[in-house]
This record gives structure tokens, C-alpha cells and sequence, in this order.
């Protein structure tokens, strides 16, 4: 084959080509730091480059927003829960010194104030939040767990228990013993003259302690176990309020088969007949889809204070508000349906974690309204101790009839007082017990808070390794090594200006030099 000036010319000017087409690709990865500028250049690595930043971006998304999300929702948490079992253990501690029955009036006073402090605070614990999102009201985070202020929504609301939350109430009956002054104590024409020992007497009722108190008076209540339902629309169930004639508490008796709603109280008084009904009343395990000894009671309550808790984190009820909106919450639980409100962080590939904690596991109805009747049991042996003081001043003075009168009133006191202190001392005593059992539901919540933030610290260092894993995997695929790369780069700028040099003295001899 002859070949010409004309076919060295051609295939000189292709190779500079082909080394400047070299050299610009070298270039361009030096300025880059990338192996590929586009999918064509190298599809394997291309394909693989989007598989790994697919992998870094998730990895980033778990280890750099939902970790850290997750881990300050579990702080928030864990710090309103300790914050709980501090104010319970402080219960239980004032419980203790309640306990002791030679309490002085001004001690008595003491506790009664920390009580009310304590059972003032303990729900507005549960209103803490994380970014504007309520933590203990499951899924219903834009709403708080206890009304912030005073409201006037009607609730009606279906409690569902069993025959344990029924317990045995003792009640002192001081009759106007409390309403002793020094200007009507001798009056003969409203009995006060006429207050003796006998108008003292203890009376023990069984009760089932609604969830509230100060309920709607007016308002249908049923009760519901097994196939029987009873209602006040039935007269079966009598309402009525704790300060009527007469007395609710003793006036059960006369309802062995029925029940009295003590609206003011949140109580539902049980007749004899009727508890033993209700107690016989078991679940057959044979049926797990239903409850048969639930106890369910329905009732309304239409006066809302800042610091109740808002019945639709807990039971199934309807609310009608000023307008005439109804909504219904949770009726799914009637049906024995309820579920679990849980709120999980995707914290790794196919792996998520539960942050949140709900109300009903901790932040319960009865510690508020065990406070309740230990308050109250406190301040009626303050009342009587008060109005013991009150004839013990009369009683300097006072001579003759007056003189009697004073003295079988102080009998009358001295047993109240006997009665009021042995109840408020088995009610504190009692009142350890409940406690201790809120603070260890409390501290399992707490301990479960703590075992999920161990558990999500362990995930967050295997988030961080991987991360770390597929960056290197990434930057091997997709970046060059910057050593080889700008000594290939300068190799090729050497054989561009060789190429060049020489095909200059090749276009410079043609056929014609040769002539």
C-alpha cells in the first residue's frame, strides 16, 4: 500500500484529536473531581453512583433529621415523666406524715396546702410539648391534655371499668355540727340546741369515683353490665347532689337494688343488692373479643375548669359545643376496638422506633381524684378541730343551760373528730398505696422512655458507621484519585505537544521538496 504526505497528514491530525479529546477529559475531571460528567461516559459507574447516593441520602435523612427528631421527643418526654414521679413520690411522702394521728391542727394545714399544690401541678406536666406537638395525646397532638381554661362544652362520656374500681366509701354524718357559731349555738329552733353525741354517726356505702367531678345534675346516667342497663331516666339510678336532703350517702340504703349519682362529687353510690350483682359480674376467657364484666357508665358533664382533663384522650364520648357541633370521639372503643395511638420515627432502612408515650399509661384520672378525697378527708377533721376550738371558747363563759348544751356538743365534736381522724388516717394510709401504684406505672413509662433512647443511641452509632460506609463507597465509585489523574493530565499535554511538533514537520515536506 503506497502511502502519501496526504494520508500521514490525515492520520496525524486524528491522533492530536484523539489526544486532545484525552486531554479534555482529563481536564474536565480535574476540574470536577468526578470520574463521569455524564451517564455516557462510563454507565456502569453512573448506574452505581445512583444506587449510592440513593443509599447516602436516606442514611443522611435517618442520621441527620429523624434521629435527632425522635431523640429531643423522647427528652421532652422523658423529662415530663421524671417530672411526674417527683410530684408522687412527694404525695406519697405527705401521705406518710398524714398517716400519723397526732398530727397538730396547724400540721394538718400544712399538708392540706401541699396536697392541693401538688394536685394542681401534676397535669400540667402532661401538657408538655415538642415543637408545638403535644407529646402524650397520641394522635391528636395539636391538642392539649388538659383544658387551658374555663369552658362551657357539653360532654357526654361512656366510662369503661370493672367491678374493682367499685370500693367501700366510710362517712361521717356530722349533721349542723359544722354550722356551730357563737351566735346559734344555743338556738332550740334550728336544732343546734339539740346537737348531742347521737347526731354523730359513721355510715359505710360502696362507690364507683367517676373520672370527674362537678358533673351535670340534670343529665341521663346509665349504667351497663352484662345484659343489665340501668338509668335515671328508669328511676333506677336517683341523682342528685352530696349537700341534698336527704343525705345521698345514707339514703342508700333505701335503694338496695338502684344506685344515687352524686353529681357535685362525681359518685355513684351502689346499693347492697346491686354491688353484689356487679361483682358477680366476671369475663368469660372463652370470649376474647368481649368483655363481659365491663362496667359501663355514661354520664354528662357541661363546665369545664382550667386543668381538667379533656375526656377525648381517654374514653368515648361526644361533644357539643356552643354552636351545636357534635363530634364523637373514639366509639371504636365501646366495641372493645381500641387502639393503641402510636407515633414512630423511620430511624433506619425497614426499622422504626416508638417516641411518644400516652396519657392513660401515666398521667390517670385517680391521682387527681385520689388527692381529691384526701383533701377532703383532711379539711373535715380541720372543720371539726375549727369548731371544737370554736365551743371550747364558748365554753369559758357560757354557765347554765348554756353550759350543757356546750358540753354535749363538745361530745358530739370529740366523736366526730374520733370518727373523721381514724377515716382521714386509713385514707392517707390507703393513699401510700394508691400512690405507689401511679409512681410505678410512672416509672415504667420512664423506664420505657429510657430503654427506647438506648435503643435509638445504639441505632444512631450504626447510622453514623453506615453513613460513613456508603460516603466512602460513593466518593470511591464516583471521584478520581487526584495523583493519577493530573500526572495521566500532564503525560497527555506532553504527547499533545509532541503530536503537534511532529506532524508540523510532517505538513511541512510534501512531494514537492522531493522535485
Amino acid at each position: 500500500m503506497r502511502i502519501t504526505n496526504k494520508i500521514m497528514q490525515r492520520n496525524n491530525l486524528s491522533n492530536i484529536n484523539t489526544n486532545k479529546v484525552y486531554q479534555d477529559k482529563l481536564s474536565t475531571q480535574m476540574s470536577t473531581q468526578k470520574k463521569v460528567s455524564r451517564p455516557s461516559d462510563d454507565p456502569v459507574v453512573s448506574i452505581r453512583a445512583l444506587r449510592l447516593r440513593s443509599n447516602v441520602t436516606e442514611v443522611t435523612q435517618y442520621y441527620s433529621k429523624n434521629i435527632p427528631d425522635a431523640e429531643s421527643w423522647l427528652d421532652v418526654t422523658e423529662d415530663a415523666l421524671k417530672n411526674l414521679t417527683e410530684i408522687i413520690t412527694n404525695m406519697i411522702q405527705q401521705c406518710t406524715k398524714a398517716s400519723n394521728g397526732d398530727l397538730k391542727s396547724a400540721d394538718r394545714q400544712i399538708i392540706l396546702e401541699q396536697l392541693k399544690a401538688l394536685g394542681d401541678e401534676v397535669y400540667s406536666t402532661g401538657d408538655a410539648d415538642y415543637a408545638g406537638r403535644y407529646v402524650f395525646t397520641g394522635y391528636r397532638t395539636d391538642t392539649s391534655l388538659s383544658f387551658d381554661k374555663e369552658y362551657n362544652t357539653k360532654y357526654e362520656i361512656t366510662e369503661q371499668l370493672d367491678n374493682s374500681s367499685i370500693t367501700q366509701l366510710t362517712k361521717v354524718n356530722t349533721g349542723k355540727l359544722l354550722d356551730i357559731t357563737a351566735n346559734n349555738y344555743n338556738d332550740q329552733n334550728q336544732d343546734y340546741k339539740d346537737i348531742t353525741e347521737n347526731s354523730v354517726s359513721s355510715t359505710d356505702v360502696y362507690r364507683i369515683r367517676l373520672a370527674y367531678d362537678d358533673c351535670k345534675e340534670g343529665g341521663n346516667v346509665k349504667i351497663k353490665f352484662g345484659t343489665t342497663e340501668l338509668s335515671t331516666a328508669g328511676r333506677t339510678i336517683r341523682a342528685t347532689t352530696s349537700t341534698a336532703n336527704p343525705d345521698p350517702y345514707t339514703d342508700i340504703e333505701k335503694y338496695p337494688n338502684g344506685a344515687i349519682y352524686v353529681a357535685d362529687t362525681g359518685e355513684l353510690l351502689i346499693g347492697k343488692d346491686l354491688y353484689n350483682q356487679m361483682m358477680a359480674c366476671k369475663d368469660d376467657p372463652a370470649t376474647s373479643d368481649k368483655n363481659e364484666g365491663e362496667i359501663q357508665i355514661t354520664y354528662e358533664k357541661d363546665h369545664w375548669v382550667k386543668g381538667d382533663l379533656r375526656p377525648e384522650h381517654y374514653f368515648a364520648c361526644t361533644s357539643t359545643d356552643a354552636d351545636g357541633k357534635v363530634t364523637d370521639y373514639n366509639k371504636s372503643y365501646l366495641d372493645g376496638k381500641s387502639e393503641k395511638q402510636v407515633i414512630e420515627y423511620d430511624v433506619g432502612f425497614n426499622q422504626t422506633i416508638q417516641v411518644n408515650s400516652t396519657a392513660d399509661e401515666c398521667f390517670q384520672h385517680g391521682i387527681g381524684r385520689t388527692v381529691d378525697d384526701l383533701v377532703q378527708a383532711m379539711q373535715d377533721v380541720v372543720d371539726l378541730e375549727n369548731v371544737k376550738t370554736k365551743i371550747e371558747g364558748l365554753q369559758e363563759t357560757a354557765t347554765g343551760t348554756d353550759a350543757e348544751t356546750l358540753t354535749k356538743q363538745m361530745e358530739a365534736v370529740e366523736k366526730a373528730l374520733t370518727l373523721a381522724k381514724d377515716k382521714c388516717q386509713k385514707m392517707f394510709e390507703s393513699g401510700i398505696t394508691t400512690f405507689q401504684g401511679y409512681l410505678d406505672d410512672a416509672n415504667l413509662c420512664v423506664t420505657n422512655c429510657g430503654t427506647r433512647s438506648s435503643k435509638l443511641e445504639l441505632i444512631d452509632n450504626r447510622m453514623k458507621s453506615q453513613k460513613t460506609t456508603f460516603e466512602t463507597l460513593k466518593s470511591e465509585n464516583e471521584d478520581i484519585d487526584v495523583t493519577e489523574t493530573a500526572i495521566d493530565l500532564k503525560s497527555a499535554e506532553m504527547t499533545y505537544e509532541a503530536a503537534l511538533m511532529a506532524t508540523g514537520k510532517v505538513m511541512q515536506t510534501t512531494l514537492l521538496n522531493f522535485i
